[in-house]
Formats: structure tokens, C-alpha cells, sequence
């Protein structure tokens, strides 16, 4: 399965179905193992991302990272963490925001990929459209709806999350049970999920 997991890889980093479409190029941005035990499935990567080919690697990262409680090594380490966005390259951006996930990337992939993933443990649903894509019809009306009802989520294995953006701190200051009931839980399983070293 190791084997059918880096031929997909492979095929995913050489797509090129949206390329006419993306106004930056085609640059697909994730990581995953047939022994990664936690699944982070995000929006799609920013222009940060985009440049430097590493999955959360700016501010929005560093500030999942300090929710997850972890370090940069076991973040990046793809035998333990699974990073898989909705749309795998940058949209771009218009008005100072990056556009919507690609449509066609999620239905393309996450069928053959997701079933590979067969060791993990907790899957991590970030933003509306990661919600939206895992849940479906059980996602709440809103992401504030969906988050909220997160420990129904949590029990099917799914945590949903806010995007970890700056641009979500007044979200995080409307919401204060976001940082009292739902960080510690998300520690505490991550690093379940993960090992004691986690």
C-alpha cells in the first residue's frame, strides 16, 4: 500500500487539471504516509505556502501548530502527520483574500488518496469548506454551528476547526469556548493520536 500511496503522491505533485486556472502556477502542496495518524484536511495552500512548497509554513501554520501543540519536527513529519487540503495549489486571491479551494481538486484526489491513509486516528477539518467536504450534509449551517457542535463531530473522529488565520482572532474573541473546552480536548487527542513524544 506504501507503494500505491507514493504512485499517487507522485501523479498528485504532476497534476495539472486546474493549471489554466490558477493564476500562479501549478504547484500542488501536501503530505502524507500509510502510517500518518493524524489527518489535517485545510482549505488550500496561500501564497506563502505556494512559494516555498511547505504546507502551513506562515503564520496560520505557526498558529495551528501552538493549537496542536506541536513541534515543527512531528508537524512535518509525514509518517505521523498527514496534511491534505481541499484544493492542493494556490488560487490566488482577490480583494486581500485568498480565492475558494479549486472545485475540481478534492472530488480528483481525496477518493484514491483518503482510503490509503488506513492508520489515522483523528482527522482535523479546517475552515468551512474542509468541513463542508468531510461532513456533508452534517456539517452545521455555519462554521461557528459546526465547531460548536464539535464533540458530535469528534466522536465520528473528526474535530471540526477554524482556520488558524489572523484574519479569525475576533472569531476566537466571540467564541471563548473555543480556547476553554475545545483546545485542551484537541491537545490531549492529538497527542493520543500521536504518542506521548508527540
Amino acid at each position: 500500500m506504501a507503494d500505491e500511496l507514493d504512485r499517487l503522491l507522485a501523479r498528485i505533485r504532476a497534476c495539472q487539471l486546474c493549471a489554466a486556472e490558477l493564476p500562479h502556477g501549478v504547484r500542488p502542496v501536501l503530505q502524507a504516509s500509510t502510517t500518518s495518524r493524524l489527518l489535517i484536511v485545510s482549505q488550500a495552500p496561500g501564497r506563502k505556502v505556494h512559494a516555498s512548497g511547505v504546507p502551513f509554513d506562515d503564520v496560520s501554520g505557526d498558529r495551528l501548530r501552538e493549537w496542536l501543540g506541536l513541534d515543527k519536527p512531528t508537524f512535518y513529519d509525514a509518517r505521523r502527520v498527514a496534511i491534505v487540503p481541499m484544493g492542493f495549489c494556490f488560487p490566488g486571491s482577490a480583494r486581500g483574500a485568498d480565492l475558494p479551494p479549486r472545485r475540481e481538486c478534492a472530488p480528483a484526489w481525496h477518493p484514491r488518496l483518503l482510503p490509503l491513509l488506513t492508520n489515522v486516528d483523528l482527522t482535523l477539518a479546517i475552515g468551512r469548506y474542509a468541513q463542508v467536504g468531510l461532513l456533508g450534509a452534517r456539517a452545521g449551517t455555519s462554521l461557528t454551528d459546526t465547531v460548536r457542535d464539535w464533540r458530535t463531530h469528534l466522536a465520528r473522529g473528526v474535530l471540526p476547526l477554524p482556520h488558524p488565520s489572523p484574519r479569525n482572532q475576533l472569531w476566537t474573541k466571540r467564541n471563548p469556548w473555543f480556547a476553554e473546552e475545545l483546545l485542551p480536548v484537541l491537545r490531549e487527542r492529538v497527542s493520543c493520536a500521536l504518542g506521548a513524544n508527540a
